[in-house]
């Protein structure tokens, strides 16, 4: 019986020696996980000179597609931040829904800005505005904060070209079109759902916490740009959902007619081509280049340094995926996931539920989302190779999971305690509460789409 489980239990211990390697010693998480990987390896009894070999692939195959997709990513955000359209966006909905509706305008202005920014710059990009808003509205900080968060964190968890969903879909070999389909569909009643209503029950739990000030030094002076110069809300608009419309139409053009990516030729051939994810993130970032530079009269110069420093901050984040990426990697060749495909041979146990529990578990231990969804891809990867199951709703479940139970391992938890100025129970009560409500409703939402469909 020890042996059967033995792959299982050196899952355990590599996981807490990784956890051992974060927090007591403090030390670089790709560092942590490149060690991590090398342990677990030894552990599972792979061969010593197949330990390294392993490792090197795991971070080739992750980062040979990812790289790509995150780098245009991070430039595409930092065009549209720098360039003024995501403040344009998120002034003309408060104005639109005006003081009333401003959790709902919120919603929506977070959740397109999140599209196209990474959970982090999404954060530091709104929380002054939801510190200017709240004043100017005389409302709580919190009360316009967490429909914020709520919309970014589903965008982060759910939505490609964030790099959790869009690893996971090329781990699993999912079409990211349909991922990305599938995510807007469930990823909108899900918004409304919990951003609706999460605040008022937020309130309740924690009365206290909605009378912070929150921490107005750490987030300085918003940014002020002279309301004439700025792009219009039309091209700000089409800017930030460039990449999501040609990805779009990519995919319904396939669900018209039927034809994979490779067998089209002419018109829908080209149509596929710039629908791929490379290819869209691509174009969306020259359009970028236009709309919120050249056509606000900068210099090429002043544009370039735009893209470079949305490059350098992302740097060591690649890597920490890349890192995930070889811990999956021996999972997978240690034999981990075969364990688990004999323990749950003839379960009723549905795949999504599996594969939603397996990144839970690993979220909570690990606290990286795009971490824990890579590493549970390597658990799960063989049970679905056999079971009968809509592969783009795994991957949502798979992110669904990886959002779960945000607590002190992970760099959002204090970045949302530190701006509002919370304790670490009210922050519990607030942001690790709004985020595991997000994972469990998601799924629900996952596995009511799976019965449509």
């Amino acid at each position: 019986m020890m042996g059967e489980m033995w792959p299982l239990i050196a899952v355990v211990i590599g996981v807490l020696i990784l956890l051992m390697l974060i927090i007591w010693l403090k030390l670089n998480t790709f560092i942590a996980l490149i060690i991590t990987s090398m342990v677990t390896g030894i552990l599972l009894g792979m061969p010593l000179d197949t330990i390294v070999t392993t490792i090197e692939k795991g971070m080739g195959d992750t980062l040979g597609y990812i790289a790509i997709i995150f780098g245009l990513g991070s430039i595409l955000g930092k065009l549209l931040s720098d360039g003024g359209g995501a403040t344009r966006i998120a002034d003309t909905l408060i104005n639109v829904f005006g003081e009333k509706y401003v959790t709902w305008a919120m919603i929506i202005a977070s959740f397109i800005i999140g599209i196209s920014l990474f959970l982090e710059v999404a954060f530091v990009l709104l929380i002054p505005l939801v510190f200017t808003l709240a004043k100017r509205m005389e409302i709580s900080n919190l009360k316009v904060g967490l429909p914020m968060a709520t919309s970014i964190a589903i965008t982060h968890g759910f939505l490609p070209p964030h790099p959790g969903p869009v690893a996971i879909s090329e781990a699993v070999n999912a079409n990211i079109g349909y991922v990305l389909m599938y995510g807007i569909i469930i990823g909108i009643p899900l918004a409304i759902i919990v951003g609706g209503t999460f605040p008022l029950i937020a309130h309740k739990l924690t009365p206290e916490a909605f009378k912070r000030e929150g921490n107005q030094a750490a987030v300085g002076e918003m940014k002020e740009y002279d309301q004439n110069q700025l792009p219009s809300f039309g091209i700000s608009l089409l800017t930030a959902l460039a990449p999501v419309i040609l990805m779009l139409l990519a995919t319904v053009v396939q669900l018209i007619t039927g034809n994979d990516d490779g067998n089209a030729k002419g018109f829908e051939g080209f149509i596929y081509f710039i629908g791929t994810s490379v290819t869209a993130m691509l174009i969306a970032v020259l359009f970028a280049i236009y709309t919120m530079g050249i056509r606000r009269k900068q210099t090429m110069k002043e544009i370039m340094d735009t893209v470079s420093n949305a490059i350098t901050p992302i740097a060591m984040l690649i890597l920490i995926i890349g890192g995930g990426g070889t811990f999956k990697q021996i999972l997978i060749d240690g034999g981990v996931g075969d364990t688990i495909s004999e323990i749950f041979k003839g379960t009723e146990m549905s795949p999504i539920i599996l594969v939603w529990l397996a990144a839970a578990l690993l979220r909570t231990a690990l606290g990286s989302t795009t971490v824990a969804a890579i590493s549970s891809v390597g658990i799960v990867l063989p049970l679905l190779q056999t079971a009968d199951v809509n592969i783009s709703l795994v991957v949502l479940a798979i992110g669904a999971g990886s959002i779960f139970c945000s607590h002190v391992n992970d760099a959002g938890f204090w970045m949302f305690k530190e701006y509002f100025g919370l304790t670490m129970k009210e922050t519990f009560l607030t942001w690790t509460l709004l985020e595991s409500i997000l994972s469990v409703v998601g799924l629900i939402l996952i596995l009511i789409t799976n019965l449509i469909i």
